[in-house]
């Protein structure tokens, strides 16, 4: 369902044309889907929140309960998310980082880093004798494994299982642990092992390589007689913008996770979801301007675009929409556009053809005026959109409810 929630759609009755485009956050539906999924898994597994994927402050706060750390993939994030919601674990990944974002992390107390390669980790051991002295500074070799059983098969986004910057080749890794566990760098501890393979799996493909990576991780252990107290084996779930009502199915998947942490007495697993937590809880509304026909096709352009919501261009998809009809009367002497026939093509204001957020929307009479709420814009929305192209106004921001659950 991508509807707006009875919240979302009172609330956007209340904006004038000016205060369009808007994003609106429900913070109750996030935070209810968010206890679903925290009580869809079993013990020793623990639930970090992937902030790249919506970083608002209030969107970090309101998933506080229900998480047990954050994890981020710079020195902005780190700063950014410590600021928002302070006392709880980060986890630091990401490929590249640089020393001064090592040394930041360092002296701020960051308790976990996802090292990516040979060179990450001996620059994260020369940092941590100067930034954290005393300390011991718990590592995670994140590797990207191989997984010869089809599962990433026709994966929209691979980061692992093949050739990728993302990760320590297999061949590195007993490498990493040698040196993790040989007092080379004595202020580092190996903690675990991390796998971030893909993106967009469901729950039956997760598990599979969720299994794949915990054997691997354990053997590897067993290999140099070292301990394995965790295993992180991502996130990625499956979020279907073509199928809005396909949700992942976080109660096989927490099923599956408690048949794997029932295998290894002791091992702690961490989960790392980021776009399938916050999708469905915002909606980016916006107002039709102009509705116009072009070789046979209907067009409708709306205030904003691709430049505020990227998602669709980003992915090649359609974004689920929700037409909400207005009854302001037309205020002008002319006619008002309006859609002829069955389907219409919704366009933002850039000057591009590929400022496409859904083609051909069975929306039967849309009027310029009439609002269109994008559903699932919860997450790599804003975030990752070119805002300041053609320098167009920028959207509104409006979270119902508190954080909290006020």
């Amino acid at each position: 369902m991508t509807e707006p929630t009875p919240a979302v759609r009172a609330h956007v009755g209340t904006l004038r044309p000016e205060d369009l485009p808007a994003y609106c956050y429900d913070l109750a539906a996030l935070r209810d889907h968010a206890a679903h999924v925290r009580a869809a898994l079993p013990d020793r597994v623990e639930l970090y929140y992937a902030a790249k994927a919506n970083p608002e402050p209030e969107i970090l706060a309101a998933l506080r309960p229900y998480v047990h750390g954050y994890e981020v993939s710079s020195g902005g994030e780190l700063t950014h998310v410590r600021k928002a919601v302070p006392g709880l674990p980060l986890a630091f990944g990401g490929p590249g980082k640089t020393p001064a974002e090592l040394a930041g992390a360092l002296t701020a107390g960051v308790e976990r880093f996802h090292v990516e390669s040979l060179h990450e980790l001996h620059l994260l051991g020369h940092l941590a004798a100067r930034h954290a002295p005393g300390h011991r500074v718990a590592v995670l070799p994140r590797v990207n494994l191989p997984v010869d059983d089809g599962s990433l098969d026709g994966v929209a986004l691979a980061m692992g299982g093949r050739p990728a910057p993302f990760g320590l080749d297999p061949a590195d890794a007993d490498e990493a642990v040698r040196l993790l566990a040989d007092d080379t760098y004595p202020q580092l501890e190996l903690r675990g092992v991390h796998a971030h393979l893909a993106s967009g799996l469901a729950a039956a493909e997760q598990l599979t390589v969720a299994g794949a990576v915990i054997a691997w991780a354990t053997a590897l252990a067993a290999r140099h007689g070292v301990p394995l107290p965790e295993v992180v084996v991502g996130g990625g779930m499956a979020v279907d913008y073509t199928d809005p009502a396909a949700r992942f199915d976080w109660t096989a998947y927490g099923a599956g996770l408690a048949r794997h942490t029932a295998a290894h007495p002791g091992l702690t697993l961490r989960i790392e979801p980021g776009r399938a937590l916050t999708a469905y809880c915002g909606w980016y509304v916006t107002e039709v301007l102009d509705v116009k026909r072009s070789h046979g096709e209907e067009f409708a352009v709306v205030r904003g675009g691709t430049h505020h919501l990227r998602t669709p261009a980003t992915k090649g998809h359609d974004q689920p929409c929700t037409v909400l009809p207005t009854g302001t009367p037309w205020p002008h002497p002319w006619p008002r556009p309006a859609a002829n026939g069955d389907r219409v093509t919704l366009t933002g204001q850039l000057c591009t053809p590929k400022d496409l957020l859904a083609r051909h929307v069975p929306a039967a009479g849309l009027r310029a005026g009439d609002r269109v709420a994008f559903g699932m814009a919860g997450a790599y929305a804003w975030n990752i959109s070119h805002h300041d192209f053609l320098m167009h106004p920028r959207p509104g921001f409006h979270f119902l409810g508190t954080p909290e659950g006020g």
